[in-house]
């Protein structure tokens, strides 16, 4: 069998990171946390471009418009979205990941998801640098390896 793995080398690639203003207090920690991993791995501060929408609703059509330059091995994606009482979470939620996922296939580019979707407004800080990590650090991750493992794919 042989087995295929990408590697976390961001050098000689071009990274968007399309972020959501609101819930600013933990989108901006998701994105230093990008910016950290791909500049630690590799990625020159030059070659990462950093895009800032309204809300998560918003991600997809900038994530689309980006993408649709070519100039990016990867988007990743960042926003929070903490749950009220209505069920505008889950039709914000919901669509932000069809719609970032649409954008990925359509233009066969790595889109990470890291767009947090929490209960609480603590769940999110935890999740922002706090006691579960920085899950803007783990979006930049998979687009790393995402963009190296889709390097070796032959035609």
């Amino acid at each position: 069998m042989k087995e295929h793995r990408g590697a976390l080398e961001a050098a000689g690639h071009r990274f968007a990171i399309v972020a959501s203003r609101f819930n600013a207090v933990a989108t901006e920690r998701l994105v230093a946390g990008a910016r950290a991993c791909l500049v630690q791995h590799g990625a020159d501060d030059d070659s990462i471009e950093l895009y800032w929408v309204p809300g998560a609703w918003e991600l997809a059509i900038a994530a689309d418009r980006v993408a649709a330059t070519g100039r990016f091995a990867a988007v990743i994606a960042i926003g929070c979205v903490v749950r009220g009482d209505t069920p505008h979470f889950d039709y914000v939620c919901g669509s932000a990941a069809t719609g970032l996922t649409d954008v990925s296939l359509r233009h066969s580019l790595p889109v990470a998801f890291g767009v947090l979707t929490t209960d609480t407004a603590d769940q999110a800080m935890q999740r922002a640098g706090g006691k579960h990590g920085n899950k803007g650090w783990e979006a930049a991750l998979a687009a790393l390896e995402t963009v190296n493992l889709l390097d070796r794919v032959e035609a």
